[in-house]
């Protein structure tokens, strides 16, 4: 899924995307900013921001789209599936075996080439239920 990167990579990206990594919230962009603002105190949100959409299309992080929520980004971009809560709003990665066999069984039917899926659950977390 990551394409071979023709930018260069600038240290305020490295840092984006380290701090994505660490953490498992699967913040928005805005958290992104302030998490990144205690290594790099001087940086703007653009910066961030443009920085997110780049390692998005660069296929190093995941935007995860929740609705009519903002969006999310998760530093795990290996194939797996997420929990929305609807009434706190957190993300949650769902541990657990990937359906492989749809992938192969869709490309079967329609005679297209699948690389990836996602799904997404939503309902209430056990703090919320």
């Amino acid at each position: 899924m990551r394409k071979e990167i023709l930018r260069r990579n600038t240290r305020q990206r490295e840092i984006i995307l380290e701090e994505l990594r660490k953490v498992k919230s699967h913040p928005a962009a805005n958290e992104v900013f302030r998490i990144v603002r205690r290594r790099i105190p001087n940086i703007s949100f653009s910066t961030v921001y443009r920085n997110l959409n780049l390692l998005r299309d660069d296929g190093y992080v995941l935007e995860l789209t929740c609705g009519k929520y903002s969006c999310r980004y998760d530093g795990t971009v290996s194939n797996h599936y997420h929990f929305y809560c609807l009434k706190c709003k957190r993300v949650f990665d769902i541990e657990g075996p990937v359906l492989k066999d749809m992938d192969k069984g869709v490309s079967k039917k329609t005679n297209f080439k699948v690389i990836y899926h996602r799904m997404d659950f939503y309902g209430y977390c056990k703090g919320c239920k």
